[in-house]
């Protein structure tokens, strides 16, 4: 794991407002970095190698997640060197939120929205 990651994972594993996040989780043939199964989020951390040579990679990979019905939240390194309570805070407030809320009834149709 790299040094961002370490101090991401140090707070996630505290178990924030009751959520249990698992770090170098796979997914299909993906491995996340961190995984909140009750919520289906993955949270990646971008460093710099992903600006570079495994840009395509990302972008396969990102697809595979979404059409298996993952969310998936990219958080910069930088961000998490630079706050990682508040990276943190995010990421639970995410997972807090559901993409659909069932009171609501079921989710529109295709071309059925707004």
């Amino acid at each position: 794991m790299t040094k961002p990651e370490v101090m991401l994972w140090q707070v996630l594993r505290q178990r924030p407002r009751g959520l249990k996040f698992r770090r170098q989780h796979p997914v299909g043939p993906y491995v996340a970095d961190f995984y909140c199964a009750s919520a289906r989020l993955i949270i990646e951390v971008e460093g710099w190698v992903h600006d570079t040579e495994r840009a395509m990679n990302d972008t396969h990979r990102f697809k595979f997640l979404v059409e298996n019905g993952y969310r998936v939240l990219r958080i910069s390194a930088k961000r998490i060197l630079a706050d990682v309570v508040g990276t943190a805070e995010a990421i639970v407030a995410r997972a807090d939120s559901p993409l659909h809320h069932p009171s609501d009834g079921p989710p529109p149709r295709a071309g059925e929205e707004g």
